[in-house]
């Protein structure tokens, strides 16, 4: 599908129109089953922080479960070693777990040592991978050249992380794409937004998936809003938790 240029068309008028496909992220398993029932919501995707945070302290058996009520919609598990070889072994055994799983592998481990080969060797060896964390152009370079040949992939790149570092990720964005045109099968992933225009923003750059908290998603139907209508809604928010709280002056 062709994707207008950054900066080039018009705000969609709802989110019915957004072109871009929205991955779900986070581990509330109650939330992920009532996610699945709506069909706008394309795969889901989560990370062993968010576990963390939801509680979880058996990864397999949370996966296993996830796994049950999305069994047919992209869905991605990272592996939480720092050895590659024993990344391989984590890899190999979450891939098995199901046709729709892709296998988060971080574009370094936490020395700075690149993952390239292993991707390589994964993605070779047919496994789907995600490979997470990236922030330039110089990685998407490096990663796209490890899956070009291999099993149809994801790469996610952090605009969320590079706009908290002050920088316009927009550009990077742009450049992603087009680098990554030479893995037809490998799909950009707008990761860690922010905001609901973020979500536009990767609409209108083209960028394939855009991963959203559910808290994130909750504001979706603002969309295309009309801004007057917007402006008197918030009068009235303003006003209602004024009377609700019972202030006096």
């Amino acid at each position: 599908m062709d994707h207008p240029q950054a900066g080039l068309s018009t705000a969609p008028r709802s989110a019915a129109d957004l072109h871009v496909k929205i991955f779900a992220d986070g581990a509330d398993l109650e939330g992920i089953r009532r996610l699945y029932a709506d069909p706008q919501i394309a795969g889901f995707t989560t990370n062993p922080t968010l576990m963390r945070k939801a509680g979880i302290s058996d990864y397999e058996s949370f996966a296993k479960e996830l796994l049950q009520h999305v069994p047919d919609r992209p869905i991605s598990f990272e592996v939480f070693s720092d050895d590659a070889p024993e990344m391989r072994r984590q890899a190999l055994k979450i891939a098995g777990w199901g046709e729709n799983v892709y296998v988060k592998i971080p574009v370094t481990n936490t020395k700075g040592e690149s993952m390239a080969s292993l991707v390589k060797d994964l993605s070779t060896a047919g496994v789907k991978v995600n490979v997470t964390a990236l922030f330039t152009p110089r990685q998407v370079e490096e990663i796209t050249d490890a899956v070009k040949d291999g099993a149809a992939s994801n790469i996610s790149v952090f605009a969320g992380r590079i706009a908290d570092a002050g920088v316009d990720p927009l550009p990077i964005m742009t450049e992603s794409l087009k680098i990554m045109s030479a893995a037809p099968k490998s799909e950009l992933i707008w990761a860690s937004p922010r905001e609901i225009l973020n979500i536009v923003q990767a609409d209108q750059t083209g960028t394939h998936i855009i991963t959203v908290t559910h808290d994130l998603l909750a504001k979706l139907k603002s969309i295309g809003k009309d801004l007057d209508q917007f402006s008197l809604d918030t009068v009235k928010m303003f006003h209602n938790d004024a009377t609700s709280a019972g202030f006096k002056l």
